[in-house]
């Protein structure tokens, strides 16, 4: 007779079928939830939406400039209509004739609809006059449309002093103290993401809460090596927002932080030109919605909509632009509804866990969907 383990021979007593006996891989648990919440549909924003963070043309860095084709451009303006989103900001436009083709194909072709921001010439980093002549560069990005600066986390965890080797060059390294200050000159904001998920920091086992996350996207952990740790990369951002207080900076994913909203609004207190934006951290938010609702009624005009969207079928790890993945963040902002997803996927792809509604009043809806945005972007 096959051995038994004790927990078996009593379920097989008990008349428990064979296939509860056994384990289940993780990865192939899909609970399918008992509770009987609420659950409201929230087809359309309440109010007209800027969202500040879509990836439209140009990225990711290092494959070349990713353009988004005009049928798609075609769809994209029907989902917005659909979904009540007034402006999509292409944060990655890139820079020289990949901006300029940027912003002729959505900005310019799509007068109000489109907006564009450029990115640092890293490449040139190496050079003499490299402080002077990006900051100059920022000024003819502007001249050509420009309406944002976007720097990458490619700062701080990829970009090295020389190619592919040697140390990782700083957030705060003074060579770009020139360019932080002429987006303030330019009135440019400067949208910046530093680091990642407080996860992606931490070894990859058992403990770590986005297992299943990393266990299929190992590459994306920046735990060991040569990585600084996180609270080092965001001390550097922080020292950066502190030495250009004429310059506003949109801190992207909640300031990279949301883990810890006491500690982000500690920076908000301190760093007047730091706002911060939403995107792609429904999961974080969710999960404390009454640390949430407090944190966007005591910040709410420093909280900008936004997204980290990227066209369906796009070849980068981000949130795909459909309907489903932005009404998800309506029901989060709008309703008290309990315990759904924070995204349309089957699984959640950061972790096994859902998220409640904070149900914001409409006199801070409207600042968080539109009118911080258009503030900090000059319309």
């Amino acid at each position: 007779m096959n051995p038994v383990t004790r927990r078996q021979f009593f379920a097989a007593a008990a008349g428990v079928p064979a296939l509860a006996q056994e384990r289940l891989p993780v990865e192939d648990f899909q609970p399918r939830s008992m509770m009987a919440a609420r659950e409201t549909s929230v087809a359309r924003a309440r109010f007209p939406v800027i969202d500040v963070h879509t990836h439209l043309f140009g990225f990711p860095r290092g494959r070349g400039a990713r353009v988004t084709p005009p049928e798609q451009i075609a769809q994209i303006l029907a989902w917005m209509e659909e979904l009540n989103i007034e402006t999509m900001v292409n944060l990655t436009g890139g820079v020289g004739p990949d901006l300029r083709r940027a912003i002729v194909e959505l900005q310019e072709k799509h007068k109000g609809r489109f907006l564009v921001a450029t990115e640092p010439s890293y490449e040139r980093i190496r050079e003499p006059g490299y402080a002077a002549w990006q900051a100059e560069e920022l000024g003819r990005a502007k001249t050509a449309g420009a309406r944002g600066l976007k720097v990458l986390k490619y700062l701080g965890l990829s970009l090295r002093e020389q190619i592919s080797t040697g140390p990782l060059v700083r957030v705060d390294a003074p060579r770009f103290d020139p360019m932080w200050e002429a987006a303030g000159a330019l009135q440019l904001p400067v949208f910046i993401h530093t680091s990642d998920p407080d996860a992606f920091f931490t070894p990859i086992d058992r403990f770590n809460e986005r297992w299943e996350e990393l266990a299929n996207h190992p590459d994306w952990s920046f735990y060991g090596k040569d990585y600084p740790p996180k609270a080092e990369l965001l001390a550097a951002r922080n020292r950066v927002i502190g030495r250009h207080p004429r310059t506003q900076f949109v801190c992207l994913h909640v300031a990279n932080h949301p883990e810890n909203l006491g500690e982000v609004g500690a920076w908000l207190e301190k760093f007047p030109n730091m706002n911060v934006e939403i995107g792609a951290r429904l999961g974080e938010l969710g999960r404390q919605p009454r640390a949430s609702r407090q944190f966007f009624e005591r910040y709410q005009d420093r909280i900008l909509f936004g997204t980290d969207a990227t066209p369906n079928g796009a070849q980068v790890p981000q949130q795909d632009l459909k309907p489903a993945m932005f009404r998800c963040y309506f029901r989060f902002l709008e309703t008290l509804d309990e315990y759904f997803d924070y995204s349309p996927a089957p699984v959640p792809p950061q972790g096994r866990w859902r998220i409640y509604g904070i149900g914001l009043p409409d006199a801070i809806l409207k600042k968080v969907y539109r009118d911080n945005a258009k503030r900090l972007l000059g319309r």
